[in-house]
């Protein structure tokens, strides 16, 4: 599997702030790629740089083999992005946006409406064509913005946040789609969330840090290095828990007890069978990994 995004010693800098330092990554055709940071992290920054809209101080950035130090009309043909706010005219309607977006790329007349059917399909919005954007629902809006990216069928999909603020059923279908994209035209998705469960679905994941990395790997590399295994253990009081011995905290009706690994757990069963007659063992996840690497929280689209 070839690399489809090379970022070699990337830096950028806003005066006195380094947005970003050095970072260097490298993305496979195809994969579910997860860039992971809080807020000011240098997400953004980087995106934007990939995407032509920001001058990088250094270092390259090659996409499908073009740089975009000069081949960036490439580059940008190359590339379907959804913003975090989105970038459609409120006073059009769907369709009207749409067209026009399209004509950006060459796609007009027969050409447009065949590949309009096509997302209409696929992103299920073809009841609301005629309606203007600003009279569209949070989740509406995204599905336009969404079919407005993918236009021009481009080799990888760029997803700035894309799903903060959604309901259920929305982030359920762009999902799909995605999986969908991935299966068929073997898209790329680059994907920039705060939703943790989102980036455990990820092939690979880069957590960011003030502008550098401070971990990569796939999710379950993650988990291995940086958080144990968890025993929830159900029908016990506190005290035969503290005697254990061992890091753990109470949830609801059971403890959750930490333990290094999933060897550790299994000695600790055999040890003490009296007290785990009602447990579950489960990995730790991304919540957690997240917490390990940089010491702050990120879930549900805030910072915490």
């Amino acid at each position: 599997m070839s690399n489809i995004i090379e970022i070699k010693g990337l830096n950028k800098s806003f005066k006195d702030v380094k947005a970003v330092r050095d970072l260097s990554l490298k993305v496979r055709e195809g994969e579910l790629f997860a860039f992971l940071g809080v807020n000011g992290a240098g997400k953004s920054t980087t995106i934007n740089i990939i995407c032509g809209q920001l001058a990088k101080d250094s270092g390259s950035v090659i996409i499908d083999g073009c740089d975009i130090e000069n081949r960036l009309d490439e580059v940008k043909g190359k590339l379907g992005v959804v913003f975090q706010s989105s970038v459609l005219d409120k006073s059009l309607s769907v369709k009207d946006n749409l067209e026009s977006r399209a004509a950006l790329y060459g796609i007009h007349g027969e050409e447009f409406e065949a590949r309009l059917a096509e997302l209409c399909e696929l992103l299920e919005f073809s009841d609301i064509l005629k309606r203007s954007v600003g009279k569209l629902s949070g989740g509406q809006r995204r599905r336009i913005d969404i079919a407005r990216a993918l236009l021009h069928k481009p080799k990888i999909l760029i997803l700035d946040e894309p799903t903060t603020g959604l309901d259920p059923q929305t982030r359920k279908l762009l999902w799909s789609v995605v999986s969908e994209l991935r299966k068929k035209e073997n898209m790329t998705v680059f994907l920039t969330t705060h939703y943790m469960e989102e980036a455990a679905e990820a092939d690979y994941v880069v957590i960011i840090d003030s502008g550098s990395i401070s971990a990569e790997g796939s999710p379950l590399e993650l988990k291995n290095k940086y958080t144990g295994d968890f025993i929830t253990l159900y029908s016990a009081d506190e005290a035969q828990v503290r005697a254990l011995d061992v890091e753990y905290e109470k949830i609801r009706d059971a403890y959750r007890i930490l333990v290094p690994n999933t060897a550790a757990a299994t000695e600790l069963i055999i040890a003490h069978p009296e007290l785990f007659k009602d447990y579950e063992i489960t990995k730790g996840k991304m919540d957690d990994v997240f917490l390990a690497v940089t010491g702050k929280r990120l879930s549900g689209g805030e910072e915490k």
